[in-house]
């Protein structure tokens, strides 16, 4: 009899799936009397791809199998190797309590982490004050300092050489695309360092005690660090407090040269740009110099 009983064939099939409590139970009850763990009643967490549960004083991450359509081996690899890394420098983040491999129905990858309890600061920081907001920008940036540092490859993605890979840029106009690629062929973007990739509002999980937890690691990569700034003030909601404390040492106009650059290269940067216009629409950016002036315009009105 197969743990999991689900079929799954493409994406809109994982999707109707992973967040289903009655299809992962008896996995992840497999998972944790193996790992010899206590099984206790699953209960849902964010998602964004994969299978997220709590399961008492743990997370529960299984990864979605290659027959939904997702390619998330390198994810779970990726995922496992930078949190890891965080957890030997002593960043405040989940510690790894387990990880492996169910071959059942389907072939599951999986990583057991600790359970933070707090709140996500993109719920906390709607009732911060601005000092408040400023210092967690602070806080959080001395946490990214800490591990945007030279790390070994752990896995084979190549920003640069590799820029168009996710294709949303394909949505913006020509001339955009093929100034695009022009200026990251020829841009010097420096070394390639540990970054998380996606610190989002909640990706971060700030305790009763104040302290803030980064979690989710799956983005990780290595990356110049603009890649790393580049998506805070969208990240951010466009939060003054939250972006002068985690930018407080940058000169004037180095922010928007930081965004500009990063974005370019990002993974979510086609997603971010559409945040900077006005009504949104990619097709408004005819060339680079357009999304420039965008980008100082939109940093100079932040709320």
């Amino acid at each position: 009899m197969s743990l999991f009983s689900e079929t799954i064939n493409g994406r809109e099939s994982w999707e109707k799936l992973y967040q289903s409590i009655p299809a992962f139970t008896m996995l992840a009850e497999h998972i944790l009397r193996g790992e010899g763990l206590p099984v206790v009643q699953l209960e849902n967490l964010n998602a964004g791809t994969n299978a997220v549960f709590k399961a008492g004083d743990f997370v529960v991450k299984i990864f979605a199998p290659k027959e939904s359509g997702f390619d998330e081996e390198l994810t779970f690899e990726s995922e496992l190797f930078a949190t890891q890394r965080v957890n030997a420098i002593g960043v405040a983040a989940p510690k790894v309590i387990a990880s492996g491999t169910v071959s059942d129905k389907y072939k599951f990858d999986y990583i057991v982490s600790e359970f933070i309890k707090g709140e996500l600061l993109e719920d906390a920081f709607l009732l911060m004050s601005y000092g408040e907001k400023r210092e967690v920008g602070r806080q959080l940036r001395k946490l990214s300092d800490s591990f945007n540092t030279p790390c070994e490859p752990f896995n084979t993605l190549d920003i640069i050489k590799d820029s168009n890979r996710c294709g949303f840029w394909e949505k913006f106009p020509k001339q955009f695309q093929v100034e695009r690629l022009e200026y990251i062929g020829k841009h010097d973007y420096g070394e390639k360092i540990f970054v998380h990739g996606d610190m989002c509002l909640d990706n971060i999980i700030i305790t009763p005690c104040k302290e803030l937890y980064i979690i989710d690691y799956a983005d990780a990569l290595l990356a110049p660090l603009c890649y790393e700034h580049c998506i805070m003030p969208s990240a951010f909601e466009f939060g003054k407090g939250l972006i002068d404390g985690y930018f407080e040492d940058y000169a004037a106009g180095e922010l928007v040269d930081t965004v500009f650059n990063g974005l370019l290269i990002h993974h979510f940067g086609a997603e971010c740009i559409k945040y900077y216009h006005p009504d949104g629409q990619v097709e408004r950016y005819k060339n680079l110099n357009d999304l420039k002036k965008t980008i100082e315009r939109k940093l100079q009105v932040v709320d």
